[in-house]
């Protein structure tokens, strides 16, 4: 276990530093940090859909499980057209606050969870092994997006609560 955990904060360090491009600024908040990259284009649409704007604009501090629209395209076909219709507003709210951590939790705090318990209630889990952080079935692909109520950890995978995976 010893020679585990300075592989995983090697690797938590080297996906901190992965940057495609600087998304880093701790003097906006985590909708803009968001907004000012394409690559979550789908999230901002559905955080803005479900009303969250606000509250993400808030002063926290949140931890955003922030996933791309790569991880949205993964999705069964028609489910994201499905959740921004504004009778599911109710569904897509559950399923973007499965996505947010109240406090700030860093990196180097992952080494000492095994979950973390959501806005929307439930828990997520956690795993770091082999070089990899897991929030349920999501890697973490960059670390530590510092925000300025907040912190950002880019993921490949939307994670879906139990009950919504249910639904869909």
């Amino acid at each position: 276990m010893r020679k585990l955990i300075p592989l995983v904060m090697m690797s938590l360090m080297s996906l901190s530093a992965f940057a495609g491009h600087h998304m880093e600024s701790e003097k906006t908040d985590i909708v803009d940090t968001a907004a000012s990259q394409e690559t979550f284009s789908t999230l901002v649409t559905a955080v803005k859909a479900a009303d969250l704007v606000d509250t993400l604009k808030g002063d926290g501090p949140f931890t955003v499980f922030a996933p791309t629209n790569k991880a949205f395209s993964k999705l069964p076909e028609g489910t994201v057209e499905m959740l921004l219709k504004p009778e599911n507003k109710a569904l897509l709210t559950q399923v973007l606050t499965y996505h947010v951590v109240s406090g700030k939790v860093m990196a180097e705090d992952v080494m000492s969870l095994t979950s973390a318990t959501t806005v929307e209630g439930s828990d997520v889990k956690v795993v770091t092994a082999m070089g990899k952080v897991m929030i349920d079935d999501a890697t973490v692909t960059k670390a530590d997006v510092k925000t300025s109520n907040g912190v950002i950890h880019v993921i490949d995978t939307v994670l879906l609560p139990a009950e919504v995976k249910k639904a869909l």
